[in-house]
């Protein structure tokens, strides 16, 4: 078996450290001039999964809480509207506006995702 490699820290010569560019949410590591395309895109690329999961969690949250009350209120059974229950359109419609908003959030996200990527593309 072989040791463990041996970790080096690595600092600039003259002892001083150059500040992080202002990212606003994507997390961009420090990185050599040559390097910063790749690094950039994985910022990207990591902003837009966290977006994606955050979105689908709070959407999975918000559509769970919406069954579990349309099923917890039992007087919903004993409304009806034009003969259907009351429950039965909130299960077939009251999701389609949660849907909507999700993917207005998740899009307005991704385009300030983007829009920043961008802008640091431009400072380089």
């Amino acid at each position: 078996m072989t040791d463990a490699p041996r970790r080096v820290r690595v600092t600039a010569s003259d002892g001083a450290r150059r500040p992080a560019p202002v990212t606003r949410g994507i997390a961009v590591p420090d990185a050599p001039v040559a390097e910063a395309d790749a690094v950039y895109a994985r910022a990207l690329r990591t902003s837009q999964l966290r977006l994606a999961l955050g979105t689908i969690s709070g959407f999975v949250i918000v559509a769970l809480a919406l069954a579990i009350a349309i099923t917890a209120i039992p007087e919903l059974d004993r409304l009806t509207l034009v003969g259907v229950p009351l429950s039965w359109l909130l299960h077939a419609f009251a999701f389609y506006p949660v849907i909507a908003i999700f993917a207005v959030l998740y899009t307005r996200g991704a385009t300030r995702n983007e829009r920043r990527y961008r802008s640091l593309r431009e400072q380089e």
